[in-house]
């Protein structure tokens, strides 16, 4: 079973947009959530550590949510990138995602110690706001689903 990403969106991101706690590679405290394509669908792996405890033996709730929206983000980046004629590492600055509405429903609570796998299904609903369903897997068990809609974010943050 594969359990990594070897070249995510994140690492594309410009480095004004490369923040985020989830899922950016320049914060030092964050989780860097790493988002790729697997076949039509996106994933993104992460291990979780004895601190992301919710109550011993189990996942702390606000990671799973933290890992869909990135998740989500991450994957409506790359289809709008692949859409654009590119894929990560393709030299072209990819477009970067905030979320509209985060939607997680858990199924199972989440043991520690198991490999956590978020799979995107992704849907345009509009040229500059995505669809993603995701279903996050704790090893091979079924512990989340959610919904992402994300909406394309501006190159820059200028006062016009």
């Amino acid at each position: 079973m594969i359990s990594k990403v070897s070249h995510a969106i994140q690492d594309d991101y410009p480095d004004d947009f490369a923040w985020c706690f989830g899922c950016g590679r320049l914060n030092e405290d964050g989780y860097h959530f790493r988002t790729g394509w697997d076949g039509e669908h996106t994933v993104t792996y992460y291990e979780p550590t004895s601190k992301h405890i919710a109550i011993p033996g189990f996942v702390y709730g606000g990671l799973i949510a933290s890992f869909v929206d990135c998740h989500g983000t991450g994957s409506a980046a790359l289809a709008l990138h692949r859409k654009n004629g590119h894929e990560p590492g393709s030299g072209e600055v990819p477009p970067r995602f905030v979320t509209a509405s985060l939607n997680v429903n858990y199924v199972k609570p989440t043991p520690q110690g198991a490999l956590l796998k978020a799979v995107g299904t992704v849907e345009e609903i509009h040229p500059k706001k995505w669809k993603v369903s995701v279903e996050v897997f704790a090893d091979d068990t079924l512990v989340a689903t959610g919904e992402v809609v994300g909406v394309v974010m501006p190159t820059s943050f200028g006062n016009k």
